[in-house]
């Protein structure tokens, strides 16, 4: 029955939107309309955006949904990568949402937006729960910040004490540790150096020390500036280990 209607469609081009029409409406009379929405992936995108963009309800024709259209509209949202949109005879709408990650925030002319490890800008609200995250900072950090957030992701001992990164003169980061101390980055070789800090902490503890910064800008050295009283402490901390 439904393939005698479909057959309708080779009506004259100037009625052919009102020949789909009624294809469309006698195709939800036989029982193709929409009852159920599925959406699989969703974690970070709003869902009462996501249901105005799609612009379908339970009750619409089914073949009046283009799955094409959907997708292209879908994938506009900053937060989805891709999406894969299809109707599922007679009655589903299915969405498949693949959703960017977010993985650090930009505070940048006294706004703060989430990114994500391809310094993609996500959203500039709803920040609250992205609180924890690393705050990045300076103009032109999201375009710098994958090559830092993928080593910051291999040295998990460092990372899960880096509380902001700021982008510095357009070459270099300085981070600030939740401690206080601040590590300044070589413009080269930043990985070299993060792992450097790694195995100074794991085998001296340098990051628990009280210092105000950790300088490594010049191959091969590691310079440490301690905080007022703190320098006593320091020198038997590191007393006759090696030369920093």
């Amino acid at each position: 029955m439904l393939g005698a209607w479909l057959l309708l469609s080779g009506h004259a081009e100037g009625g052919a939107d009102w020949s789909r029409r009624q294809i469309y409406e006698l195709a939800g009379h036989a029982g193709f309309s929409v009852k159920d929405i599925l959406v699989e992936g969703r974690l970070y995108s709003d869902p009462d955006v996501l249901r105005a963009l799609i612009a379908i309800k339970r009750g619409d024709p089914i073949l009046a949904f283009d799955p094409k259209d959907a997708k292209e509209t879908i994938e506009r949202i900053s937060w989805v990568r891709e999406a894969h949109v299809e109707r599922r005879l007679p009655s589903t709408i299915y969405i498949g949402l693949m959703e960017r990650e977010p993985m650090a925030l930009w505070q940048h002319k006294g706004k703060i937006r989430v990114i994500d490890a391809e310094g993609v800008t996500l959203s500039d609200r709803e920040i609250k729960p992205f609180r924890d995250l690393i705050i990045l900072v300076g103009e032109g950090a999201p375009e710098q910040a994958p090559a830092l957030l993928t080593l910051l992701a291999a040295e998990p001992v460092l990372r899960d004490q880096v509380e902001a990164a700021t982008w510095v003169g357009t070459r270099r980061w300085d981070l600030k540790l939740k401690n206080g101390i601040t590590v300044k980055l070589p413009e080269n070789d930043m990985g070299f150096a993060l792992r450097r800090l790694v195995q100074a902490q794991q085998e001296d503890a340098l990051l628990d020390k009280d210092l105000s910064v950790i300088d490594m800008r010049e191959p091969g050295r590691i310079v440490v500036r301690t905080r007022p009283g703190g320098v006593e402490e320091y020198k038997a901390g590191f007393d006759n280990k090696k030369d920093i």
